[in-house]
């Protein structure tokens, strides 16, 4: 297996998805002159030319809409935003006409379109540009959303995404471009609805996605060390979330913690929480706990903007809350 940076996986996946079929095209600011504004478009303008890999004005609803209606048109777009803090300048284009498009042209339009980008917190870019703002895509109909935590999935998803024949928003979290991991050679996809399971354990199960996977599994890393089996369920899609491997995980272990960077309210992480709550209720032995990026804006402060975000000793303490192991 090669050994990639999680942008370098997204770039093998873009690669090799342009060269198959000449319908995808990616657009987005600074993708073609400047490689991207993380790298992750590096030598794509010079190897498929402007007309496949377009430069756009910072214009997030003007070229979001240009990528639905070529969507429609019969392409399949890829629009990299710089990041999800700007694609809320798009919302409209995403939720009422990528979304709804089928639907609401009794299935005449399919919109295969990918939308990508940056997503969560990162380092010193405080409340306006550091934001985990998956709950805004995951809450609509018609999306399918995707959250890689690995290089590996990464690739994997991002080709899937492509091919669907769904509009489906992709979150890239924006600490982990640098992050390196296994990526098998040869072509592989991802499915799209598939959790997995990162680390088996029998005591408490302990669910995220994206960069808190991380996070979560040095948190396992430590229960173990005190006597603790913890399972640790990765849920690589956001929606449709694979809610047989939620409950599946919850029953073996009859406890459950749902970790994410998102605000509390209203969150991918408490919809888990609450259809855990609602399907294992016979079978759970604590309520299940919820661990979650502090209820702020994003604080610029260093010292305060890692604590506003989960970390090992919030993840431990909560899973020894739900064995009863506090103290």
């Amino acid at each position: 297996m090669a050994v990639l940076t999680y942008r370098e996986a997204l770039n093998r996946a873009l690669d090799e998805e342009l060269a198959r079929d000449d319908r995808v095209l990616l657009m987005g600011e600074e993708v073609g002159e400047y490689d991207g504004a993380y790298k992750v478009s590096k030598g794509l303008l010079a190897k498929y030319g402007p007309n496949r890999v377009l430069d756009t004005p910072i214009t997030e609803l003007g070229f979001t809409g240009l990528g639905v209606g070529a969507a429609m048109a019969g392409l399949r777009p890829v629009v990299e935003w710089m990041t999800h803090n700007f694609a809320l300048l798009a919302l409209d284009q995403v939720v009422n006409e990528a979304a709804k498009m089928r639907y609401m042209s009794g299935g005449q339009f399919s919109v295969p379109i990918v939308f990508r980008g940056p997503n969560g917190p990162a380092e010193y870019l405080a409340s306006q540009h550091s934001q985990a703002l998956e709950s805004y895509w995951a809450h609509v109909p018609g999306l399918k959303v995707v959250a890689p935590a690995t290089p590996a999935d990464a690739y994997g998803l991002l080709k899937s995404a492509i091919r669907d024949d769904d509009p489906v928003v992709m979150l890239e979290a924006e600490m982990m471009y640098g992050l390196k991991g296994e990526v098998p050679d040869g072509e592989f996809l991802v499915p799209i609805g598939k959790a997995e399971v990162r680390r088996p354990g029998s005591d408490v199960t302990l669910i995220t996605y994206s960069k808190p996977l991380w996070t979560v599994l040095e948190a396992a890393e430590e229960l173990a060390r005190q006597g603790f089996s913890a399972e640790v369920l990765d849920l690589r899609t956001l929606r449709p979330l694979d809610e047989e491997a939620i409950y599946a995980s919850v029953r073996k272990t009859n406890r459950c913690v749902v970790v994410t960077e998102s605000w509390p309210q209203a969150s991918v992480a408490s919809h888990v929480a609450w259809l855990v709550s609602r399907n294992c209720f016979d079978r759970l032995d604590a309520p299940v706990e919820l661990v979650s990026g502090e209820d702020v804006p994003m604080p610029y402060n260093h010292a305060l903007e890692l604590a506003a975000q989960p970390n090992v000793p919030k993840v431990v303490a909560a899973a020894r809350r739900v064995l009863y192991a506090e103290g």
